[in-house]
């Protein structure tokens, strides 16, 4: 499904990335493993049109969308759910979920998609009127992913999901993961909790100071010494 071939990615003069290769096929859970300035969300923006390359290409399935503006991206069928979740405090639930879904295509299934959202999050149902800046963190997070999928990704990436949660909202943000997974929706995840996260990947690519430097299913992965020792604390 997503392709991402020996990208470079610059800020400025500053080189961020080097020669970046990964693919995610469809229905696959993947996820990009590494350090605070590994990488990993250049990455997510340049595989969003918001940061483009200087050199190589991404590719969704087979068409080359790394000089693609961000709004054609997601038309085209990937969602980012950013880190820090990005919700408008000052608009309801309702409204957050409604804007997701400003796409033509999302906006004609907007209804069948919301109650979709609210059988994954049924909490969000009960607090459709409640503004987002006063949810919990979790119930944030909840918004986030669901705002994400009002457009109908075929590809659905996650910038740092658990980050900041109590550990039960963690498990239950990935079961969450793996539901939607189940349901069709192809997932790219960038996430700290290592563990948990290779623990559900089909395959993972470990990130260090901008380049690819390891990769292999998720078991493989979580079974590495090099990956035990610098992520999982062995």
């Amino acid at each position: 499904m997503l392709d991402v071939k020996h990208i470079d990615v610059y800020y400025g003069d500053a080189q961020a990335l080097w020669d970046v290769s990964f693919s995610v096929k469809q229905g696959e859970i993947v996820t990009l493993v590494g350090s605070n300035g590994a990488g990993k969300s250049t990455t997510l923006k340049a595989i969003s049109g918001l940061v483009p390359p200087s050199s190589g290409e991404i590719l969704l399935e087979g068409n080359r969308i790394d000089r693609t503006p961000a709004h054609r991206i997601v038309e085209l069928g990937i969602a980012q759910i950013p880190e820090g979740r990005r919700l408008w405090p000052g608009l309801s639930v309702q409204e957050n979920l409604e804007l997701g879904a400003y796409i033509p295509a999302a906006r004609a299934m907007r209804a069948e998609t919301m109650e979709w959202v609210f059988q994954l999050f049924p909490l969000l149902r009960k607090r459709q009127t409640q503004l987002a800046g006063t949810l919990s963190g979790g119930e944030q997070q909840m918004l986030a992913i669901g705002r994400g999928l009002l457009s109908r990704p075929k590809l659905l990436i996650l910038d740092e999901p658990s980050l900041g949660l109590a550990p039960l909202l963690v498990g239950e943000v990935f079961e969450t993961i793996q539901k939607i997974n189940g349901e069709g929706v192809t997932i790219l995840l960038v996430e700290q909790n290592v563990n948990l996260a290779l623990a559900i990947s089909n395959r993972g690519y470990v990130m260090e100071t901008g380049r690819i430097v390891i990769s292999g299913s998720g078991k493989e992965l979580l079974a590495d010494d090099h990956v035990k020792t610098a992520y999982l604390g062995f």
